[in-house]
């Protein structure tokens, strides 16, 4: 233990601290921009200097760690004048546009430079200018870029593709795509993981807000909307709203509010999803002295990108099922087209998705198998459907709770699941039991593949044959578990992935908190809403049943396959046979 004196409070703390974590325990507020905990913590703003007594420079307090005796100032005249020439400094080479950025409000450099009370700046302004595709779904401004490196890092360490890195040299060093690519080029998975670990505005989703105003305004077109598991569990975050009050049900209650027509839950499709992929996975089972192992979950569109760039000699053990999203729009535009009697090019079908990579999904050429465009026409981030609150003037604390839409807004606590980690692996596995022996288990048998571990390995005995399973979430476990794989080290039947480390509920199109992670208090609310629903199993939504019986026919029937599955090999990825 060391004994330390931070802004005149004696300290207590263990050995090899930092000085920022150790003012932290004493409630002492040390500002930070480019600082996160076990990924970045190289000092590379100089926000948080402090002044130690006997030094002649002020230290990082991020990445210099206490030493018995010391004593430190945290807001010394010293550190203040140093602290807010660094802010003005970097703020001489920053967008400071804040009226028209995303993050206004929610950005940690405006924050510090508030409280510093910057009103003007004494440097000549030099903000850095590129060209960036805005058709893309993500979007870098270099113009509001600091520099910070945590795109970089969070890329590298915790998603794996280092997509990003230090371009140029001198006064021109900044942050760009690695090895001169394109962003097109680069092999990018869209988890958006590098947007919310952003502390400023330089990365974002791509705005589709005004699409969907568009559609709302057009009396022709039927606007259809569906809601994300995950986006139930975060939407409230941007308002202040307890998670309690922050229902799903409110949600539908403001889109209500917004004009569309039909308000449905992505849970009905995800109860859809393991019908055709549970069947799949069955069917293999049984045919598996001909068939390769393990067979990859297709929900997650981050993760299918992924395998298509890195391992595209594996693609063929991704289940050919169709993600839950495309799924929905392929029924809204046919089954669901019928039951309103209309012509289905005039429904015009919005997802709201915790997902930067669902807005490439979407646009893919042959996710159109409904006949009448593409099956989802726009998708919006939680982010997105946020601010779409607040451009309506509706106030989320006084909203009401409302049903969705029937009967495509049907959906089982299996479904729900499907936005945490290990979910989708959870839901496939009640099924397949109740499919193999025309029983239910408890609900709760499989929860082994429950948590937050980046790989978690799980063995499950069905009808007297073991089955071996794995999940992970985050890219870079995944390409551990996909190495072992490839190596011989671990062989499973069945595994799922999820780009982001907690699955949807960490997605990259999640409300920002800047230095909190909370991916896991979401996947607790998503479980909770499982436990309460007195639907726990895919295979007993009614809904789904009915959509089987009166025009799917069956799990894996022709036309289940026309509009439910997808050829993975039909477009291509940077790094695939073909591709760029």
């Amino acid at each position: 233990m060391v004994n330390v004196t931070i802004n005149g409070k004696q300290i207590h703390v263990k050995e090899g601290t930092t000085i920022l974590e150790a003012a932290a325990s004493a409630d002492i507020f040390i500002p930070t921009l480019c600082y996160l905990k076990d990924i970045n913590e190289i000092g590379a703003c100089r926000v948080c200097v402090v002044e130690v007594e006997g030094c002649a420079k002020l230290v990082t307090a991020c990445n210099n760690k206490v030493q018995e005796g010391m004593v430190i100032h945290t807001n010394s005249p010293k550190v203040r004048e140093s602290r807010r020439n660094n802010v003005e400094l970097i703020l001489s080479q920053h967008d400071c546009q804040c009226a028209i950025c995303v993050r206004s409000g929610n950005c940690t450099l405006q924050t510090i430079a508030n409280d510093l009370g910057i009103c003007e700046l004494p440097f000549e302004k030099d903000v850095p200018k590129n060209s960036w595709p805005q058709d893309f779904p993500l979007i870098r401004d270099a113009a509001k870029c600091v520099k910070c490196m945590r795109c970089v890092q969070v890329c590298d360490k915790i998603q794996g593709l280092n997509i990003w890195d230090i371009a140029g040299t001198g006064s021109r060093t900044t942050v760009d795509v690695s090895k001169n690519r394109k962003i097109q080029e680069s092999g990018c998975a869209l988890c958006g993981q590098c947007i919310t670990h952003c502390p400023v505005g330089a990365l974002r989703e791509r705005d589709d807000i005004q699409k969907v105003l568009d559609a709302l305004a057009d009396p022709e077109k039927i606007t259809v909307v569906q809601v994300a598991p995950a986006v139930r569990a975060a939407w409230g975050e941007a308002f202040g709203l307890s998670r309690e009050f922050a229902t799903v049900k409110r949600l539908v209650s403001a889109l209500r509010q917004m004009g569309f027509d039909y308000i449905f839950d992505t849970n009905f499709s995800a109860d859809l999803t393991i019908m055709e992929e549970g069947s799949e996975f069955l069917e293999k089972l049984k045919n598996k002295e001909n068939e390769k192992f393990p067979m990859f979950t297709s929900c997650c569109p981050g993760w299918v990108r992924f395998m298509k760039s890195q391992y595209p000699d594996m693609v063929d053990q991704l289940s050919s099922a169709k993600s839950p999203q495309q799924m929905f729009g392929a029924v809204a535009k046919t089954y669901y087209a019928k039951l309103l009697d209309v012509d289905p090019s005039r429904i015009y079908c919005v997802s709201i998705m915790p997902c930067i990579a669902k807005k490439h999904e979407c646009a893919i050429p042959v996710m159109n198998d409904a006949g009448a465009g593409q099956d989802v026409d726009v998708v919006l981030t939680t982010r997105e459907v946020d601010r779409l609150i607040r451009a309506e003037h509706i106030i989320p604390a006084k909203l009401e709770e409302e049903e969705f839409d029937m009967p495509l807004g049907m959906g089982s606590g299996a479904g729900v699941i499907f936005g945490a980690t290990g979910g989708v692996m959870e839901a496939a596995l009640r099924s397949a039991y109740y499919l193999v022996t025309g029983r239910n288990p408890d609900p709760d048998s499989f929860s082994k593949v429950r948590g937050m571990e980046g790989w978690k390995e799980a063995e499950f005995n069905l009808a007297g044959q073991t089955l071996k399973v794995a999940v992970a979430s985050g890219l870079a476990n995944t390409r551990k578990l996909m190495e072992a794989i490839r190596k011989g080290k671990v062989s499973y039947h069945f595994v799922e992935i999820m780009a982001c480390p907690g699955g949807c509920a960490g997605g990259g199109g999640q409300p920002i908190k800047d230095g909190k992670e909370q991916a896991q208090e979401r996947c607790e609310v998503l479980y909770g809403l499982d436990k309460v629903n007195h639907l726990r199993f895919s295979h007993e939504n009614p809904a789904v049943q009915k959509c089987y019986q009166d025009y799917l026919e069956a799990p894996l029937s022709h036309l289940a396959h026309k509009l439910l599955h997808t050829d993975h090999h039909a477009w291509l990825m940077p790094g695939e046979p073909g591709g760029e």
